[in-house]
């Protein structure tokens, strides 16, 4: 199971989806903040992402959750000029049967969520659930 948002905390719905889903399977959940930087000297260097702690307690949640249910849990964060692609070859490569893609989407832009589930639906090599 893959969990996945857009550098805003998840929707409540979507949580649900994912921990659900890995205690019913007994599958470990990877959660996964794509985070967009912009291409910089200091981004080469790994000082690109600016932390802000209540987002880093929101993006907790699902892990705690999850952990609290015997689910073992992986928590990455994916920083990347493009964190779409970056999160489809991050899917690619760890291969899950599901990817819940679940950001608050009253936190985004509507465009830039429906360009995400898009490209999301378009490209995932696996099941996609989108919130």
């Amino acid at each position: 199971m893959l969990l996945a948002t857009l550098d805003v905390p998840f929707a409540d719905e979507a949580i649900a989806f994912a921990v659900d889903s890995a205690v019913e399977t007994g599958q470990p959940l990877l959660v996964v903040n794509a985070a967009e930087i912009q291409p910089t000297p200091w981004s080469l260097l790994g000082y690109g992402y600016i932390e802000r702690e209540d987002l880093q307690d929101e993006l907790r949640k699902p892990a705690e959750l999850a952990q609290s249910l015997a689910v073992w849990v992986e928590r990455l964060r994916v920083c990347s000029p493009h964190p779409i692609d970056a999160l489809l070859e991050l899917a690619a490569e760890r291969n899950p049967g599901l990817l819940v893609f679940g950001p608050d989407w009253s936190l985004l832009k509507p465009r830039r969520y429906r360009r995400a589930a898009k490209k999301i639906r378009e490209r995932a090599t696996c099941l996609v659930w989108l919130a």
